[in-house]
């Protein structure tokens, strides 16, 4: 296709899309009279009418909207080429917006995060604490991160972090009052602080270790939060057992305030995932991140 009739297939779009000349003008940044001419020119070339034109208003013909119908998606997919060919060659710029949980941060996200923005001085980067599940389609982040049970099925993914131990401890009084555990299933008679994704009805599981492979034993819900960081307060209170990432709970065992109970019978957990919409026309911003991730060997295909 000519260069003139691209231009021309263009500004049909933009007009069909504007439902107007004027309006399709002043996002074209060209005059009506322009724009008005281009679709006449265009509509003369292939030898039918797009448009049907009153004094007032436009409306597409049958031809019209077959031709917008076909050609909308393949006007939007240059422009975003052409958007990402711009950012390569003057630099990342724009916001990368991320939503991870507010453990994440502690864990692993900080660090990468601030060693990502050295890479790329012009991109800007917000970060949203957040355990909420994240519409992607309309939220306006570009990615989000979440334990692999939280992934949307209609999402791609990759790993990011390292895998996960997990500890479950409490408070040295807590223990002298409820009694010592000796093997997993005694969890069952014990209260607990239990971590929910986004609503107390889904819990995170506590997963152990045994012969017969990986069980789930759950305590007596005592409280349930989505914070990390409240978790480790409320068993430091003494309200039950807890069940948290090594990295969360060390400070706690190393001064005595929490006791880990069970040593080296909890499984691993896996790491978190990248979430993003789509393979295809990924922007240069979200690209460049799943880059890195995948250079420091956090992630996998």
């Amino acid at each position: 296709m000519s260069r003139g009739r691209l231009n021309d297939l263009a500004i049909f779009v933009e007009v069909a899309r504007a439902n107007g000349f004027r309006a399709a003008a002043k996002n074209l940044k060209l005059g009506a009279g322009s724009v008005s001419e281009a679709v006449q020119r265009f509509e003369d070339r292939l030898g039918v009418r797009l448009f049907e034109r009153t004094t007032r208003e436009i409306s597409l013909t049958r031809a019209g909207e077959a031709l917008y119908r076909r050609s909308l998606p393949a006007i939007d997919e240059l422009d975003t080429a052409l958007e990402e060919i711009n950012e390569f060659r003057e630099g990342l710029t724009g916001t990368l917006r991320l939503s991870a949980p507010v453990g994440t941060g502690q864990l692993f996200l900080d660090t990468a995060i601030s060693d990502f923005a050295a890479l790329y001085p012009t991109l800007a980067i917000e970060v949203i604490y957040d355990e909420r599940k994240v519409d992607l389609l309309t939220s306006g982040i570009d990615a989000a991160i979440r334990v692999e049970t939280l992934l949307d099925p209609d999402t791609y993914a990759i790993s990011i972090g390292p895998p996960h131990e997990m500890k479950v401890v409490a408070q040295p009084s807590y223990l002298v009052e409820a009694g010592p555990l000796h093997f997993p299933h005694d969890i069952v008679r014990h209260e607990g602080i239990c971590f929910a994704f986004g609503d107390s009805e889904k819990l995170a599981p506590w997963v152990f270790r045994t012969r017969e492979g990986p069980i789930t034993v759950m305590p007596k819900p005592r409280v349930i939060s989505n914070n990390v960081n409240s978790i480790l307060r409320y068993a430091e209170a003494g309200l039950g057992l807890a069940y948290l990432f090594s990295a969360s709970a060390e400070p706690a065992i190393r001064s005595g305030r929490l006791i880990e109970v069970l040593p080296k019978s909890l499984e691993m957990l896996p790491c978190f995932s990248l979430n993003y919409l789509s393979k295809r026309n990924v922007p240069a911003r979200l690209q460049a991140f799943i880059n890195f991730v995948k250079a420091r060997k956090m992630g996998r295909s």
